[in-house]
């Protein structure tokens, strides 16, 4: 039987560090783990929330649910990876995911080097689609074992099953609720070359003409420690907001009245406004509202100062996307799921 944990405490499982309780938690270490809670009478009836690190979640109150700790761990290289084009990685659910990056550039297998330092666990990463710096976990993915509370067994998604969007999924949409990812397979090319395409990030490496995958880690860490706030110093959940995306056309007229706006050209044509730019230029960065507020270096990450609540943070993500869609007629989206 599995372990229950009733009126759990989740401050130190979500880093913003909203109190909150569950009505009930498990630690789950193992397959094993997760099939016992699942069948467990207690369970009946109760919604199901998944927390890996809690990195990307928003804590509005109590949750009334059975909420599972996802803490599998595991790291093994496949044996198939072996002759072919690529190293074939598979890691449980609960590791974390900076740690990875770490191991796998120590291992001799670049390629996870521009999404160093992004919190959170290995089991999450797909639900988000995590990106950084011209780098998204779609381009080193194979695949996640996952149980299928509808079929009741587990299975096997691979990258189209996945159906990734731009920190978009299937377990964000028509999977939502049904998957519990338990396991994920990375794909890491042995042709490795290096993702240079941010200028930001190309400054930091300051013009090295071949920079190897510890170098170009070692500049995102560098980067992302300047602009993101410690959540363990400072409840936060790195950037709030995702880049809007915007046609051509819009982007032009925006461009026209705002020459100094930061865009990205994407491959199908549109273009992807910086979020924190848009944010910034509406006066947001460094403003307070009680506990909660922007952080001062950094407009795209909302900060928690403490005895603040989560209805407290969404107020003022709801200003500020107000505020941007008043100025720039463009909707800004957050990133973290609201609990």
């Amino acid at each position: 039987m599995a372990d229950f944990h009733e009126f759990y405490p989740l401050r130190r499982h979500n880093t913003f560090g909203f109190d909150a309780r569950a009505r009930f938690a498990v630690h789950v270490r193992s397959e094993a783990d997760l099939s016992a809670a699942l069948a467990d009478p207690r369970a009946e009836g109760l919604p199901l929330v998944v927390l890996g690190g809690g990195s990307n979640v928003v804590l509005t109150g109590d949750l009334d649910a059975l909420v599972l700790l996802m803490e599998i761990p595991g790291y093994q290289v496949e044996a198939t990876s072996e002759g072919g084009d690529a190293w074939l990685v598979t890691v449980g659910a609960g590791e974390n995911w900076n740690v990875l990056v770490n191991r796998t550039i120590a291992d001799g297998m670049p390629g996870l080097e521009n999404l160093a330092l992004i919190p959170g666990t290995a089991g999450a990463a797909p639900i988000q689609n995590i990106g950084a710096y011209g780098v998204e976990l779609r381009e080193r993915f194979a695949g996640v074992r996952a149980y299928d509370r509808q079929a009741g067994a587990f299975v096997w998604l691979d990258l189209q099953d996945c159906d990734f969007g731009y920190r978009d999924s299937l377990f964000k949409r028509a999977g939502a609720g049904r998957y519990i990812i338990t396991a994920v397979t990375l794909r890491l090319p042995k042709g490795w070359q290096p993702v240079l395409s941010y200028g930001e990030l190309a400054r930091e490496l300051d013009g090295q003409a071949s920079p190897d995958a510890a170098a170009i880690r070692d500049a995102v860490v560098a980067i992302r420690s300047r602009k993101l706030p410690d959540p363990a110093q400072l409840g936060n959940a790195g950037s709030f907001f995702k880049n809007p995306l915007v046609s051509a056309t819009q982007r032009n007229a925006l461009l026209q009245a705002h020459p100094d706006l930061v865009s990205y050209a994407q491959p199908d044509g549109s273009y992807k406004l910086a979020a924190g730019w848009l944010i910034d230029r509406c006066g947001f960065k460094g403003v307070s509202d009680g506990p909660v507020g922007v952080y001062g270096k950094q407009a795209l990450v909302l900060v928690h100062h403490g005895g603040g609540t989560g209805a407290m943070l969404l107020a003022l993500a709801n200003r500020i996307a107000d505020t941007v869609q008043a100025r720039y007629g463009v909707r800004i989206e957050p990133e973290p799921v609201v609990l």
